[in-house]
């Protein structure tokens, strides 16, 4: 065996373990990304945990192919990049949406979500959810709010008397 074809054997390894520990994966398209607009794109990344790499689209293919994951044949042509969230199956989607808006030239190809081939508009859609975080605040204000009006009634009441 060639050392080229062991070279990419060990690297479609390192994708399928990308892929793994991802909870979701966005595909984005980065034709006309400069290179300064690429390296700040990849450190707003990193400080969100998100892993951004241009990867072959054919080794991303075959790393697909041995996990089983199908639906991305069409996606997976031109320039592609690939944004790998592995804390919040929001984040990534969230991140490449913002850098979007900041570059015009950047587009969603497709992604992943647990294992699973989504279009692009559902990277949208997932990139317009909350973090887990905000989620959270969010039910904790609103399991709050009854108990905090009750302390207010009796309060009230208290001064009344």
């Amino acid at each position: 065996m060639s050392a080229n074809q062991e070279a990419k054997k060990i690297a479609v390894e390192e994708i399928k373990n990308l892929i793994s520990s991802s909870k979701s994966v966005v595909l984005v398209d980065y034709k006309g990304i400069t290179v300064a607009q690429d390296t700040a794109l990849r450190k707003a990344m990193r400080t969100n945990n998100v892993t951004y790499k241009v990867i072959k689209n054919t080794l991303f293919k075959k790393a697909c192919e041995q996990l089983g994951i199908d639906g991305l044949d069409v996606a997976l042509n031109g320039t592609t990049a690939f944004a790998f969230g592995s804390e919040d199956e929001t984040v990534a989607p969230r991140m490449v949406k913002n850098a979007m808006k900041e570059y015009s030239t950047l587009s969603i190809k497709a992604g992943l979500y647990n294992g699973k081939a989504i279009e692009e508009k559902e990277v949208v859609t997932l990139a317009t959810i909350p973090s887990k975080e905000q989620l959270v605040a969010q039910l904790l204000y609103v399991l709050n709010a009854p108990v905090a009006s009750l302390a207010r009634a009796f309060k009230a009441i208290a001064e009344k008397e």
